[in-house]
């Protein structure tokens, strides 16, 4: 009878919901331990990955690093790997040239358009400039490349002959990481308190005053963030910069002589190398790893600093 009566026992409603509140949290701790457990295991692939490419850039270059040392590939008198000459600094100062030129043309310009779209424009237009520069962020970029050399590589010929010159790739990067910058910068704006704007607006300060005095300074770590992912995009980039700087090996004294960058002169001659001239561009594969892993510090320092109110 005990256990007829148990059968047939009535749950007042809020045992119901008490029972129902248990289960929804349980489900919820469950579905939360399988998304942090995909989150690290997606986090660990990475990782891994990274550890393999590592690996691989070292084990295809220790052949050539323990055949001619290090210091040769910067006191090398050229690059001709057939004679024994494995000098990769002009590639290197290219790629330093070019990427730091890029960067100094398209920070100001991207700053000034998150700016434009954060405080100044109106919402529709806002919005359309959002969504141009998300179309141009997403070109890919040998649409730039061909853009340059069928446009305006025959302008600056006229010019300054023979056109291919490092300024075409300085142009052109810029351009590429002009909406990487752009968007990125505006997001580090939005995500300003509007505490700290209301009450400079509360002290009689205009608009400029505002963004000069206060929104800058508050999203600098932000505004930096997004210029050195920007620049570790130009770092990387091969097909536009191989399209319109002339790829000739010498280091530039100006910004009107071709040159090559480190990335085209890997995508150009890995065709074809061989023994010590293809693991020599693993050598040049891991400057630029360890060009983009300085980046990568710096970014996560950065964001640290800013997580941590510095």
């Amino acid at each position: 009878m005990a256990d007829l009566h148990f059968a047939h026992h009535s749950f007042s409603t809020g045992e119901f919901a008490s029972l129902g509140i248990d289960v929804a949290r349980r489900a919820n701790t469950w579905r939360d331990w399988l998304f942090v457990w995909g989150l690290r295991g997606c986090a660990g692939l990475a990782g891994v990955i990274t550890l393999l490419i590592v690996v691989y850039l070292c084990a295809q270059s220790v052949p050539v690093l323990q055949q001619v040392g290090v210091t040769r590939f910067f006191t090398d008198h050229t690059w001709a790997p057939t004679r024994g000459q494995f000098n990769l600094l002009p590639m290197f100062i290219g790629t330093l040239y070019a990427t730091l030129g890029a960067v100094t043309v398209a920070t100001p310009c991207g700053i000034a358009l998150a700016v434009f779209a954060a405080f100044y424009a109106p919402v529709p237009i806002a919005r359309v400039v959002h969504g141009v520069l998300g179309l141009l962020a997403g070109i890919p970029s040998v649409v730039y490349g061909l853009w340059g050399l069928v446009t305006l590589v025959p302008l600056l010929n006229r010019i300054h002959p023979p056109g291919l010159l490092l300024l075409m790739g300085i142009v052109i990067l810029a351009l590429m990481i002009l909406p990487t910058i752009a968007l990125l910068a505006e997001a580090a704006l939005r995500a300003v308190p509007q505490e700290y704007t209301l009450g400079g607006a509360a002290l009689g300060c205009n608009r400029w005053q505002i963004v000069r005095s206060i929104a800058l300074p508050a999203a600098r770590s932000g505004l930096l963030t997004a210029v050195l992912l920007g620049a570790g995009r130009a770092v990387g980039e091969t097909m536009a910069v191989s399209m319109v700087m002339g790829n000739t090996i010498q280091i530039p004294d100006s910004v009107l002589v071709p040159a090559r960058t480190l990335t085209a002169h890997i995508g150009l001659e890995m065709a074809y190398a061989m023994g010590s001239h293809r693991a020599a561009l693993f050598v040049a594969g891991l400057l630029l790893l360890g060009g983009v892993i300085a980046l990568v510090i710096i970014v996560d320092r950065v964001n640290r600093e800013r997580a941590n109110g510095v």
